[in-house]
């Protein structure tokens, strides 16, 4: 008694197994996680080092080289990107994926990290501030808001936002919440220092008294018998007018402050805003926990909004930035959809070929091996997904495969002897076909283990396809041996009078077999000219790295001369804003200054802090709308605003980003690298397929240098740092104390008033007090001149080499192969780098290369597999020929396939190439099998090969078909496009050619001999 016997007797078990399978599925279901995008993990961290007063060459010197030194030395790194501004260090470590492929192998990555950094840190000089570490930079903030509130000042709209981050932290399922743009408060004191300076009032004495006039002390503890009071001074300060009182001694009387200083209230000077259609916002983001459902996550948030709504202020808004939990739910509905289409177009091929009995059974068993699927996905903590979600689609039409086989075989052995004992038939077709359809069940799988096994960020990101694919595929072997037996016993009925007759399609199929074993040169002859035609054909097929996002949302980048002040980014991108908000479709614009956003999307990458620095996002209300407004915008908004780079750009699906053409030149002199960036980006600018050219260094910034009289100031008692202590206070400030307001603490910024601030000479202008001669003297009478210099704002490196990239993008309607190949061509033609440096091209062609990187690493083993696979199966060398001489005719249908759905070489389209094979081989597998089969039995090689094409021919074509329809809801998937388009038209070819070309290959390897 074989499996499928047992199964048979054993109804019972059988039929209670199922039901758990089903019961199971739809549990799993409801709990399996939700995602947009697959989790990916981002390995990265950010150490940013302050170093105020320093120059970004100081900076790059004295801070960056230290610590990217330190960090070098560990074996987890992968690269180390640096940014050096003027008193900022910001180094970006990545770690390789070989080391941190666990949650708890990465925290202990990023202990070793602060540790390392905490080292370097004591090497920093003084006046550096302690480094510090972001791991969390990889955060996904899947519900993103802009609160807004017209008539409130930031401070209410703070408080808001602070209530509802608190009340949102304890929802179940979130993980973080982070508020972004907060506008710090601050009281400015503003010192007539003409006024002060008459009275003799030392700046030194107004600043002691704001340091004294709310600071905590000790007063002491008063014992009273048996008890100890503490003793709480009352604060001097209890109002904000009463810091205008403060009296200062003077000889023998006081002043009070407010006579010889503007005292106000007001908000830091901001480096980074948030606006929601034009009106001043504060960002909130929620992120859920890891492996959670983001859709039950986005319910409770929700929910729990609405209680809270008693305590929104009337007229403050939580405007949407982006609701991922919303998305989710719809890419979810519809790929649900999806699947319910390809099951009922699965369903209803089966049924046009095997009647109503048999595309019950197999529609049946496919409703169960999707059920077992999702428990399993469950228990490897597979979320549901764009990638997930469409593996199952893709399995779909292979699913059926090994139930199309066992259903079509006891049919057939039914319809030629419908008095055969039923239970022994199907035993004896089971027994016949279960080991064949394990090996090219695991054919299949193994096409798909490229992606799985790639150590590349992509194999990361879709690597769920290939263990879903691995989980239904051998689950449909399983059901296909146990539970289609089990139904093809109860329910397949064939009657006296349905025996089996030939059909006019196999009776033409087998007329022309016979023609090609009988004309086997000519046959040859004819399918390698297709072959080589299909080869010849990609040239026609322009490649691609990712496809671009279906999103409704596009992004405008703003880029203003480096060194730009923060208000000059903002006034500028209010008029953009208004300029957007006037296009027709637009239905909303956030704008983030000085920074990039949260990170809202698991392909979004915030950029760093910039006060030149300005992005918009932009609500369409159709995607379609996108295109034709991102070529109007990047040629309207360029023309009308000239001093700024402005880029309008659609979101990519999947890892990369960024400027798609960039040409890396790494060197030890950065005064060459911009020679050679400048060069590069001048040839850029006249090639018609680029656009939006510029280097990542930017311009360089105009600095003021004061060449100090050494002599003059050690006269007058001073030190460089104590004039340049002057300078700062003079120009930013000083913080001189706080002001408590209930739980607030606000800083007292102490500065000298507008006037003074920004005259054209306030560093020769500003006064130090000489202890030698007891008074004041003006920095013009200590330095001998003040120099404009232009200075790098930015220093890049990477693994501490400098490097600056010259970066483009193409040009409206130019693809991005087109474009690279044509700039790439003429910058290594005409650019001549001298010894010593570098040109490496990143953007989309790394992305690209590391992607096909990591499949060229992990494919070869699964090649390698599947070609064993194949020779174990038949014991023999011949019969694996026959089957892998069949794979190049892929190719055929590839190329036939892009061309006509007119989609790039994505990698998706790679990925599905290697699966097409996997499907070739597998249909291969059931005729030479068959062949191999009828040969033991005495059948003569000749009509074994005729008799084995004829009676897989139905299952083969049926498989094919159900797997090409089962596809076709992908086809309108951007992501899923040029792999759809493969599997489509290429199985199509192939299984056509299959059907001739394994005959004609088997009978020419096996030297059969034709008939008389």
């Amino acid at each position: 008694m074989n499996i499928a016997q047992s199964a048979i007797a054993k109804r019972t078990t059988t039929w209670v197994l199922v039901l758990l399978v089903l019961l199971g599925g739809w549990i799993s279901y409801e709990k399996l996680g939700r995602f947009e995008d697959p989790e990916f993990v981002i390995r990265q961290a950010v150490v940013a080092t302050q170093y105020p007063g320093a120059t970004a060459q100081e900076v790059d010197n004295e801070i960056t080289d230290v610590i990217v030194g330190a960090l070098m030395g560990m074996q987890e790194v992968h690269e180390i990107t640096s940014t050096s501004k003027p008193g900022v260090s910001e180094v970006i470590v990545e770690m390789d994926r070989a080391f941190t492929s666990g949650e708890a192998e990465i925290q202990q990555v990023w202990d070793k990290l602060r540790r390392k950094v905490a080292d370097a840190a004591m090497a920093l000089p003084p006046g550096a501030g302690q480094p510090y570490v972001n791991d969390d930079f990889g955060d996904v903030y899947a519900m993103y808001y802009a609160v807004t509130g017209e008539g409130y000042s930031f401070k209410q709209i703070q408080d808001y936002v602070d209530m509802l981050a608190r009340e949102l932290s304890l929802v179940p399922g979130v993980a973080t919440v982070a508020t972004q743009a907060e506008q710090a408060e601050q009281i400015f004191v503003e010192v007539d220092s003409a006024r002060a300076k008459a009275l003799g009032i030392s700046l030194d004495q107004v600043y002691d008294v704001l340091a004294k006039q709310n600071s905590v002390t000790m007063a002491g503890t008063l014992q009273t018998g048996s008890m100890n009071v503490n003793v709480i001074p009352v604060a001097s300060v209890s109002d904000f007018d009463d810091l205008k009182q403060l009296q200062i001694a003077l000889n023998d009387s006081v002043v009070r402050l407010g006579d010889i200083a503007t005292v106000t209230r007001g908000y830091a000077d901001m480096t980074e805003l948030v606006r929601f259609n034009g009106q001043p916002a504060i960002g909130l983001g929620i992120s859920n926990v890891s492996g959670g459902n983001v859709v039950v996550m986005g319910d409770a948030v929700q929910a729990r909004l609405a209680e809270l709504d008693d305590r929104r202020p009337v007229g403050m808004t939580l405007n949407p930035i982006s609701l991922q939990s919303v998305s989710v739910a719809e890419a979810v509905d519809a790929f649900v959809l999806n699947l319910i289409a390809a099951v009922v177009i699965v369903f209803t091929v089966l049924f046009f070929f095997l009647g109503l009995r048999s595309s019950v059974i197999i529609g049946g068993v496919l409703v169960l091996t999707v059920a077992g699927t999702l428990i399993v996905m469950l228990i490897d903590d597979i979320a549901m997904q764009r990638i997930s979600l469409g593996a199952l689609i893709i399995a779909l039409g292979m699913l059926v495969d090994n139930a199309i086989v066992v259903t079509d075989g006891v049919l057939t052995r039914l319809q030629k002897d419908p008095s055969a004992d039923r239970k022994q038939v199907i035993g004896e077709v089971v027994k016949a076909t279960q080991w064949p359809l394990l090996g090219g069940t695991v054919v299949g799988i193994l096409a798909f283990s490229a992606i799985g096994l790639s150590p590349s960020n992509m194999g990361e990101y879709a690597g769920s396809l290939f263990w879903v694919i691995l989980y239904s595929m051998m689950l449909s072997w399983i059901f296909a041996i146990t539970v289609v037996p089990l139904l093809c016993h109860d329910f397949l009925t064939v009657k006296a009078d349905q025996a089996q007759k030939p059909s006019r399609i196999l009776n033409a199929y087998k007329a022309f077999l016979v023609w090609v074993l009988h004309n086997r040169k000519k046959s040859l002859a004819t399918i390698l000219t297709v072959m080589v035609l299909g080869v010849l054909s990609l040239q026609f097929v322009p490649p691609g790295f990712m496809p671009e996002s279906e999103r409704p949302q596009f992004v405008v980048d703003i880029n203003l001369p480096q060194g730009s002040d923060f208000q000059r980014t903002a006034e500028l991108v209010a008029q953009i804003e208004q300029d957007v908000l006037a296009e027709e479709g637009v239905s909303g614009v956030t704008s983030f200054i000085g920074a990039g956003g949260l990170r809202f999307m698991l392909i979004y990458s915030p950029e760093p802090a910039n006060t030149a620095y300005a992005q918009l996002l932009v609500d369409v209300d159709e995607f379609e709308r996108i295109t034709p407004l991102i070529e109007q915008l990047n040629q309207q908004l360029s023309a009308r605003y000239p001093d700024a780079a402005i880029m309008a750009w659609k979101f990519m699906l999947g890892p990369g980003g960024g400027k798609k053409i960039e040409a890396a030149f790494s060197g030890p002199d950065a005064a060459v690298l911009r020679q050679l960036s400048e060069q590069a980006k001048s040839i850029m600018a006249s090639n018609p397929m680029l656009m939006a050219v510029q280097d990542d260094w930017r311009d360089q910034v105009p600095t003021l240098r004061p060449v100090y009289d050494a002599q003059s100031a050690q006269r007058l008692g001073l030190t460089t740092q104590e004039i340049n202590a002057a300078i700062a206070q003079t120009l930013n400030g000083r913080e001189v104390g706080v002001y408590r307001e209930g739980n607030d603490l606000i800083p007292i910024l102490a500065r000298a008033p507008e006037a003074e601030r920004q005259h054209q000479r306030a560093v020769e202008n500003t006064e130090v007090f000489s202890p030698s001669l007891g008074s004041h003297v003006q920095v013009a009478q200590l330095v001998e001149s003040v120099n404009v210099t232009f200075e790098d704002g930015l220093i890049k490196r990477i693994d501490r080499v400098p490097t600056i990239k010259a970066q483009a993008d193409p040009a409206n309607g130019v693809l991005s192969f087109e474009a690279f190949e044509s700039i790439r061509a003429q910058l290594e033609s005409e650019l001549t780098l001298p010894a010593g440096y570098s040109l490496q091209w990143h953007g989309e062609y790394k992305d690209a290369k590391e992607g096909n990187e990591g499949l060229a690493i992990s494919a070869p083993y699964g090649f390698a597999a599947m070609v064993l696979a194949v020779v174990f199966m038949f014991n023999g060398i011949r019969q694996a020929l026959v089957i892998w001489l069949t794979v190049p005719l892929a190719l055929v249908g590839v190329s036939a396939g892009l061309v006509l759905f007119q989609t790039p070489f994505e990698f998706m389209a790679t990925l599905g190439t290697l699966s097409l094979v996997g499907m070739m081989v597998k249909n291969a597998i059931v005729l030479v099998d068959q062949a191999d089969q009828d040969v033991k039995a005495g059948i003569t090689p000749y009509d074994a090969i005729i008799g084995a094409a004829l009676s897989r021919a139905r299952p083969v074509v049926l498989g094919a078909t159900t797997t090409i329809l089962g596809v076709a809801p992908l086809v309108g998937d951007a992501f899923f496009k040029s792999m759809s388009a493969v599997i489509m038209v290429g199985l199509l070819v192939a299984t056509v050619l299959t059907l001739v070309v394994i005959p004609l290959y088997y009978s020419l390897i096996f030297r059969v001999k034709n008939p008389a």
